[in-house]
């Protein structure tokens, strides 16, 4: 299923978790990490395959999902 054009979930990869559309990156990890105050340059050199967009869908997808 595609949430979005970057974030997709697929119950083959990571058991159904929401991730970046083409990885195995959780979105759930993308949030921890800002969480634990990593910056966005952080993540783009801890995951090559990130872009800039695909960190602000993961963070729009979190904030469109309902509590």
């Amino acid at each position: 299923m595609t949430i979005t054009d970057r974030i997709e979930i697929n119950p083959k990869v990571m058991m159904g978790k929401p991730v970046i559309r083409g990885t195995r990156i959780p979105v759930e990890l993308i949030l921890r990490k800002l969480s634990e105050k990593s910056t966005e340059a952080d993540l783009l050199d801890a995951y090559p395959q990130l872009t800039p967009d695909d960190i602000q869908a993961a963070i729009r997808y979190a904030a469109d999902t309902p509590l």
